[in-house]
């Protein structure tokens, strides 16, 4: 038996979008591990084919920037029991043009609104759990990401939202903003000296984040442990945000 009430992921159907590397791997492979039968995206073929996670775990191509394909997706699912939202990007200075900061929002903030749309009448059925990522950005700006900045406010804002508007249906929807996580996303980050200690220095934890630190809280809101737990954003940043 696991640490989870009563095996309660055994058999569950989980769909981790931005699941292929990251952040996304790491809480798959948690899913996994409580013996869930788990499905990640990636956004092409080639990140598909790279992703080595475990072998019970299904990887599929999804472009969360087409309607049409997360409604195929969704559509392939004969049960879905917790939808896990992943799939991110950051173009960081270039952010600052119109149309790159458009980009970024409709593939961090819009794509995780399809996917949750398209996956609501599944979820209605088992009574699941959303949850989505933001970010210590969803608190305060920054002047290098805009467009990321914006649209991780915006998911912390429309997880409150959708907690909402699908409770009704028995959904719960929460969202975890991740600190400094060591992810290829970050290593620019990590090699910079000055950057790299300005950080740590910050962190109250002194160190990095790792993907598998995020895992368990996204277990715990999906969880029957959190049953009583809706339109939440669970801060796992090391202290980050508090010093």
């Amino acid at each position: 038996m696991g640490f989870w009430p009563n095996d309660c992921f055994a058999g569950a159907s989980v769909l981790v979008v931005g699941g292929t590397s990251g952040i996304g791997a790491a809480i798959a492979e948690a899913f996994a591990s409580e013996r869930a039968e788990v499905t990640v995206t990636g956004v092409n073929d080639r990140e598909v084919k790279a992703y080595a996670g475990p072998t019970s775990v299904k990887a599929v191509r999804l472009d969360v920037r087409s309607s049409e394909d997360v409604s195929d997706l969704i559509g392939s699912f004969k049960r879905l029991d917790h939808v896990v939202n992943c799939a991110g990007v950051i173009r960081r200075t270039e952010e600052l043009d119109p149309a790159v900061f458009a980009d970024v929002i409709d593939i961090n903030l819009n794509g995780s609104m399809r996917v949750c749309a398209a996956a609501r009448p599944l979820l209605a059925r088992q009574g699941g759990t959303i949850t989505n990522t933001a970010s210590m950005l969803s608190f305060f700006g920054s002047g290098v990401v805009p467009g990321y900045s914006s649209s991780k406010g915006g998911i912390a804002q429309m997880t409150k939202s959708l907690a909402l508007a699908y409770a009704a249906d028995g959904i719960r929807v929460n969202a975890i903003a991740p600190g400094w996580i060591a992810t290829p996303l970050t290593q620019a980050l990590r090699n910079d000296p000055v950057r790299n200690g300005e950080i740590i220095s910050r962190t109250a934890l002194k160190r990095w984040g790792e993907p598998k630190d995020l895992a368990g809280g996204v277990l715990y809101l999906a969880s029957p442990i959190a049953a009583y737990v809706t339109g939440s954003v669970l801060v796992i940043d090391g202290g980050y945000l508090v010093s």
